[in-house]
């Protein structure tokens, strides 16, 4: 077994000068619970210079160590648990749900070749389908225990952990220069309104032919901009704070992620490894006034269409649950709770389960890809329709942003209201569960409802 070495540090309440002080390094890589202004959330998870780093585009793997490059055609989750298996076993340690291991992202096209889901729909950007790396050190802040730690895996190399001591000896001094960040027009959206609400008609169609019960439909902005978008981010964060947010930039490239959904957690608990996912189905704008406010709230808890769409996608998360779980094992302990944000209300609900002793947290996750509640019901036909009617491949947009620890503890988020950067261009999607009774003026203003506290706070920039 593998040793977990780990050194207390001073705790503050936000993360943002801890993160800056590393952000320079290679990778550097921030989970970002949002606090303190977040309401939800517990941890903060921050990294740089892995030691490998896979990237995957179509069937084709590509890992990097120290600059060495191989190409591998293997299924993306096996080459992961592969790459993992190199630095396990570790302990479990209790209030650190990640020391070392795989960080980064699953893309929402990456699960093509599983399903058999072919496309020529064009790509927004050149990002590749997944990206992890496996990072040897962590630093985990703990917002409920007032804690900050630093861990180091036994196989790091002493080199990394001494820039490591040195960076964090003194943030302020450590504290890179922010430069300004401007929008350079509008976001502009891939499709017109009138072939939105044509869309959704098609969708409605398909569901009275009983192709399938419920879509969940997209539609694609983007904007030039310039500048630092480390400074977009923060601006984000503030005003936008959500639970499962991520930070991730490299060269050109970079997720801004503000997610406020968990998809699939594991948690290690009294020798079993527990799995969480937290759906959300039902959206409902924040009110003016607090009268207004918890109007909408109360109309959202008893809308009886919001009730099925949640109800059809907890039923396909109970499925996906069990492939990797326990017969007997998957409970719905939550059923429609209420979970508010700065600029929604949402349904949530929650799906548990434990894992099989077979299976390890990658298994979870490759068996529960791409989450239900942003593709639909049933899974692969949603996909399918999915892909008809979007112009605009998904990217990294409805994918999972998140960790598996070498411990196989594991936490992801279902990639909403993000943010991807490229070539001086940003890209955004919005979008929104499609059901029989749906309106299609409704659920068009339900869908930029989601994404406008984004949208504005970028778009203030402008010249």
């Amino acid at each position: 077994m593998f040793n977990i070495h780990s050194e207390e540090i001073p705790y503050q309440a936000n993360s943002e000068l801890l993160f800056d002080c590393l952000r320079d390094l290679p990778e550097a890589i921030w989970l970002d619970s949002c606090k303190p202004r977040s309401l939800q959330g517990r941890y903060d998870i921050i990294s740089a210079c892995p030691k490998s780093l896979i990237e995957t585009k179509g069937k084709q793997c590509i890992i990097t160590i120290d600059g060495v490059t191989t190409k591998y055609d293997i299924n993306p989750f096996d080459i992961a648990k592969q790459l993992l298996n190199e630095i396990q076993p570790i302990e479990v340690i209790p209030n650190a749900p990640f020391t070392s291991g795989l960080v980064g992202y699953f893309g929402y096209d990456l699960d093509r070749p599983v399903e058999s889901i072919s496309s020529n729909n064009t790509s927004a950007t050149k990002l590749p389908d997944m990206r992890l790396g496996l990072y040897l050190w962590s630093i985990v802040v703990d917002h409920e225990l007032r804690k900050t730690t630093v861990y180091f895996h036994s196989s790091c190399e002493k080199s990394l952990i001494e820039q490591i001591h040195n960076r964090l000896k003194n943030t302020v001094g450590n504290q890179h220069k922010i430069s300004d960040f401007t929008l350079e027009n509008h976001f502009e959206s891939t499709i017109s309104k009138d072939r939105y609400k044509q869309d959704i008609g098609k969708i409605k169609d398909y569901i009275a032919e009983g192709d399938c019960y419920q879509v969940n439909y997209a539609q694609h902005l983007s904007a030039p901009y310039k500048g630092d978008l480390w400074q977009a981010y923060l601006s984000l964060r503030k005003a936008n704070p959500a639970p499962y947010s991520a930070y991730w930039q490299w060269g050109n490239q970079a997720v801004l992620s503000l997610s406020p959904e968990r998809f699939i957690q594991a948690k290690c608990e009294n020798g079993n490894i527990q799995a969480q996912t937290k759906p959300i189905k039902g959206t409902a704008l924040r009110g003016k006034s607090v009268e207004e406010d918890q109007e909408n709230a109360i109309q959202l808890l008893n809308s009886d269409k919001d009730r099925a769409e949640n109800l059809m996608i907890v039923d396909l998360l109970r499925n996906d649950l069990g492939k990797t779980c326990i017969a007997g094992s998957i409970k719905v302990p939550k059923l429609f709770d209420l979970e508010s944000f700065p600029n929604v209300h949402h349904l949530v609900s929650t799906v548990t389960g434990i894992l099989k002793p077979d299976c390890s947290s990658l298994d979870l996750l490759k068996g529960c890809f791409p989450g239900g509640s942003i593709t639909g019901a049933p899974k692969k036909r949603s996909m399918e329709i999915i892909d008809e009617l979007e112009p605009i491949q998904r990217s990294i947009y409805c994918g999972s942003i998140g960790y598996i620890c070498a411990s196989n503890q594991m936490d992801t988020n279902i990639a909403i209201r993000t943010v991807l950067a490229e070539n001086g261009e940003l890209h955004c999607w919005g979008g929104g569960g499609i059901v029989a009774d749906s309106d299609a003026n409704s659920e068009f203003e339900e869908s930029m409802n989601k994404i406008r506290l984004i949208l504005n706070t970028l778009e203030a920039t402008l010249d």
